[in-house]
C-alpha cells in the first residue's frame, strides 16, 4: 500500500516538475517574443527622424505635422507595457499617415529616391513588426491558456506565474468598413 502512495506521489511530482518546466519555456519564449517586437520597433523609431528631416525639406512650412510625428514616436519609445505600447503606436501610425499624406501634395517629394528608400524600408519594418507582434501574441496566448487551464493552474498559482498583455495595434479607425465611392 506504501508502495503504491510513493509511486503515486513520484508520478504527481514528476507531473508538477514537468508543468512547471513547460510554464517557465513559455514564460521565457513570451520575453524573447517581446523583445524581437521591440528590436522592430527600435528599426521604425530610428527611421522615422530621417523620413521627417527628408519631408521637411519640401515642406517646410508644415511645422504641426512634423511635431506631432516626434511626439507620437517619443511617447511609443516611452511606453513600456504591450498595452501601453500598443496605444502609443496606433498614435504613431496615424501621424505617419499625415505625413505620407502632406508626401501626397509634393509631387518632387514623391520621386525622390531618399523618400522612396525611406518608404520602403518602413514598409519592410512595419511588415516585420506584424511578424513578430502575432508571434509573441501567440507565444503570450498558449502562455495564458495554460496558466488559466488544469492541472497546470494549481502549478501557476503555487509558483506566481502571471498572464501576459497581448500586443494589440488594431485601432477603431482600422476596424472600420471602408466605404467605397463611384461618384
Amino acid at each position: 500500500m506504501t508502495l503504491i502512495i510513493l509511486g503515486i506521489i513520484v508520478v504527481l511530482a514528476f507531473a508538477a516538475i514537468g508543468i512547471y518546466n513547460g510554464l517557465i519555456k513559455l514564460r521565457n519564449t513570451s520575453e524573447q517574443a517581446w523583445s524581437d517586437v521591440d528590436v522592430q520597433l527600435k528599426r521604425r523609431y530610428d527611421l522615422i527622424p530621417n523620413l521627417v528631416e527628408t519631408v521637411k525639406g519640401y515642406a517646410s512650412h508644415e511645422k504641426e505635422t512634423f511635431e506631432k510625428v516626434v511626439q507620437a514616436r517619443n511617447q511609443a519609445m516611452s511606453a513600456s507595457s504591450p498595452g501601453d505600447k500598443g496605444q502609443a503606436e496606433n498614435f504613431l501610425q496615424s501621424t505617419l499617415k499625415s505625413l505620407f499624406a502632406l508626401a501626397e501634395a509634393y509631387p518632387e517629394l514623391k520621386a525622390n529616391q531618399n523618400f522612396l528608400d525611406l518608404q520602403d524600408e518602413l514598409s519592410k519594418i512595419e511588415e516585420q513588426i506584424q511578424l513578430a507582434r502575432r508571434y509573441y501574441n501567440a507565444v503570450v496566448r498558449d502562455l495564458n491558456t495554460k496558466i488559466e487551464s488544469v492541472p497546470s493552474n494549481i502549478v501557476a498559482n503555487m509558483f506566481h506565474f502571471e498572464k501576459k498583455e497581448y500586443f494589440e495595434l488594431d485601432s477603431d479607425e482600422e476596424r472600420k468598413t471602408p466605404e467605397v465611392d463611384f461618384n
